[in-house]
């Protein structure tokens, strides 16, 4: 008995991140790229639209959340078990996917970023990204700090410079879309 409470968390996690999937899938959101191919990369510049393959340039974003869940909730949270404090990093990332690929946030995307062509994540890229967020946790429970904030501040750095774009970026101009940014970003 004792040992399945232990592992409840676990098969928490696993079922939050399925559900996720199949919601996702209901939501219609496509289960891989429309093009009827898996590619595990999908870059700059490449054909097709971005978000539809495996990973994308905003993949390790994803892997930035995994951080970005840890630390807030190992300050407010010490005392709670490390797996349950997974589950909720879970749920939150899980509520973002879902969130992401609602209409109203790919049309906000297309009205007021750079991402015109935006249409959604299909859903082995959303499962990916998932599954990115946790690799990002589990290396912030390994990692010093200063390393995680080396990490965060290196992806975003490489990809602002690669792409002109990044979590922040993405946040900012979902949020508070400024024109210098999205001048810059269009490479103006």
């Amino acid at each position: 008995m004792i040992q399945s409470r232990r592992a409840f968390p676990s098969v928490l996690v696993v079922a939050i991140l399925l559900a996720t999937l199949l919601i996702l899938w209901a939501m219609g959101r496509s289960l891989i790229c429309p093009c009827g191919t898996v590619k595990l990369w999908h870059g700059a510049g490449a054909e097709g639209p971005s978000s539809q393959d495996m990973m994308d340039w905003y993949t390790p974003s994803h892997l930035l959340h995994g951080f970005l869940f840890y630390y807030p909730l190992w300050l407010i949270v010490p005392r709670m078990p490390l797996s349950w404090r997974l589950v909720i990093a879970t749920a939150v990332e899980c509520g973002w996917e879902i969130l992401e690929n609602t209409n109203w946030v790919i049309d906000r995307y297309r009205s007021v970023t750079i991402s015109l062509d935006y249409n959604g994540d299909s859903v082995i890229n959303s499962g990916v990204d998932i599954l990115f967020m946790l690799l990002g946790f589990a290396l912030a429970v390994r990692l010093p700090v200063w390393a995680s904030v080396a990490i965060v501040i290196g992806f975003e750095g490489l990809t602002a410079i690669l792409i002109r774009d990044g979590l922040a970026l993405n946040v900012l101009m979902l949020l508070w879309p400024l024109q210098s940014i999205l001048d810059w970003q269009a490479g103006a």
